[in-house]
């Protein structure tokens, strides 16, 4: 299994960028022990180069603020899920004008509610997430019910 984060825009020094580095070194950490391999972040200038670098036969999850919301514990088993399986996992995060081609190709769209977030802010969100998904498979206190 392989999880990559694909999205459009550099993460440049700052406060973003020390959050997503620290929930990615969490999540490396807390997966190891549960066969979830650390994440891959790729990141691309627009769109279209991010639909070019976009794994063949990877479950593609795609965030968009029209997709489903789902909970904390919920994103966890879809993980599991996706592992069990040995499939392996694309998360896409648009720029400022969200998917073009990317959000037609997507198995799952994913919303973190019906605001809409800088594409920034939804890199730590999903970020953490990812985190608290492991964090729950393996029966850590970090997520409370």
């Amino acid at each position: 299994m392989k999880i990559d984060l694909h999205a459009v825009g550099r993460l440049r020094k700052g406060p973003e960028k020390v959050l997503v580095d620290d929930y990615l070194d969490r999540f490396a950490k807390a997966g190891r022990g549960l066969g979830l391999p650390p994440v891959r972040v790729h990141e691309a200038g627009d769109d279209a180069a991010m639909a070019r670098a976009l794994p063949a036969g990877a479950v593609l999850v795609a965030l968009d603020e029209r997709g489903a919301t789902l909970s904390s514990p919920d994103l966890a088993r879809r993980l599991a899920g996706w592992r069990d399986d040995a499939r392996d996992v694309a998360f896409a995060i648009g720029g400022a004008d969200g998917h073009g081609a990317v959000r037609d190709r997507a198995d799952l769209l994913l919303s973190f509610g019906p605001m809409v977030w800088p594409h920034m802010l939804a890199r730590v969100m999903l970020c953490e997430q990812l985190y608290r998904a492991a964090s729950i498979l393996a029966g850590s206190p970090y997520h409370r019910d």
